[in-house]
């Protein structure tokens, strides 16, 4: 991040073809006092230049641009210089695979733009929130452009074996994420094997992208992936992700865990909330539940680790080494709710020893 700030504010390069919404994301940021919009940019080639010349802390970027499109810009920039940036584009409004894409090229976040147009009151603390959680990243993207190794690809691991013994038909996964939570999902779920308990995500996301995100993840995993329906039975094998804007519950009927999808008020300005998951399954599955909090911004789930560490479950939280925005796992770990920190790719091997009911290596928190 820039050292340059006198003025303590973030500042923000704002990426977009159309005048009319460089107005609109520059409004809509300048109305919060932690937040300097130094420039805007017409096109990547204007902006590497403004980026040279002005040193941002953020850049916002659309996807749809003439000359060179933003998702080829964006592994430039994450190559060569990389910087926080926060997608925000009419593709992400249809779910769109590029809005998946600009993720795994390195984008912190992506948002949709309303109905493919912007206004100040539609943008105005939704898109602050985003750009202050991209900007907490800066010490993780400093480290990518110090030449520090990445965390290391899911296809680049082999799966860690499948869980051994008998287990309770109780035993429940629960996985919480936010900033950066897709990418970490990505390196978590496709190394986990067949034959673990039901597991059920919240990841901070919008509704037009939780489906898209299930259906990637699917697709690169063994176990079953899919948004969660209401009234769903939970399975062996299976993982359900929270639909973006409502939140996810769980609860124990008849013999198994039940999805409940609950369109109660946000809690922590977030909906669905990790929280309400996590809570619902220290209720639901007590000891035999397995909580794991990722990279995210904020304070989200760490009431609810507490609450399954109480129950006599097993929590694990992601080490600040690997996390792209270290403040869920850190909020949880200063309530003493984690049992074992863990950086992300020694996660997956935590999964299946703590659904085995084995104790894992590893430092302990409190």
């Amino acid at each position: 991040m820039s050292t340059s700030q006198p003025s303590g504010r973030l500042r923000v390069l704002v990426v977009d073809d159309s005048a009319l919404v460089r107005q609109a994301i520059s409004a809509a940021l300048s109305r919060d006092p932690q937040i300097e919009v130094v420039g805007t940019a017409c096109d990547p080639y204007v902006a590497r230049e403004k980026i040279l010349r002005l040193d941002p802390d953020v850049i916002t970027l659309d996807l749809e641009m003439p000359r060179m499109d933003g998702l080829t810009f964006l592994r430039i920039l994450m190559k060569h210089h990389p910087l926080p940036v926060v997608v925000v584009s009419s593709l992400a409004q249809e779910g769109s695979l590029v809005a998946l894409e600009a993720l795994e090229a390195g984008a912190i976040d992506v948002l949709a733009k309303p109905n493919g147009t912007l206004s100040v009151g539609d943008l105005a603390g939704r898109l602050a929130y985003h750009v202050k959680a991209a900007a907490a990243s800066g010490a993780y993207l400093a480290a990518r452009r110090r030449g520090a190794p990445p965390v290391e690809p899911a296809g680049d691991v082999p799966p860690v074996p499948r869980p051994g013994g008998s287990r309770d038909a109780r035993q429940l996964i629960v996985i919480g994420s936010s900033t950066g939570g897709v990418e970490a999902l990505r390196k978590v779920l496709p190394r986990l094997p067949l034959g673990l308990p039901p597991i059920a995500v919240v990841q901070h996301i919008s509704p037009t992208f939780s489906g898209a995100v299930a259906a990637r993840l699917d697709e690169l995993s063994a176990i079953r992936v899919t948004e969660a329906v209401d009234g769903m039975r939970l399975e062996s094998g299976t993982c359900v992700i929270a639909p973006g804007d409502v939140h996810l519950a769980v609860a124990w009927q008849g013999g198994a865990h039940r999805v409940r999808l609950v369109h109660s008020p946000p809690i922590h300005h977030c909906r669905p909330a990790v929280d309400v998951l996590f809570r619902s399954a220290a209720e639901a599955a007590g000891a035999h539940a397995v909580g794991v909090l990722l990279t995210g911004m904020g304070s989200d789930g760490a009431l609810g680790l507490q609450a399954i560490r109480r129950a006599e479950g097993r929590t694990i939280a992601e080490h600040e080494s690997s996390c792209v925005v270290y403040g869920m796992p850190r909020a949880a770990i200063e309530l003493g709710a984690v049992e074992s920190i863990l950086p992300l790719p020694e996660i997956p091997a935590a999964i299946v020893r703590a659904a085995s009911g084995r104790v894992w290596p590893g430092p302990a928190a409190g």
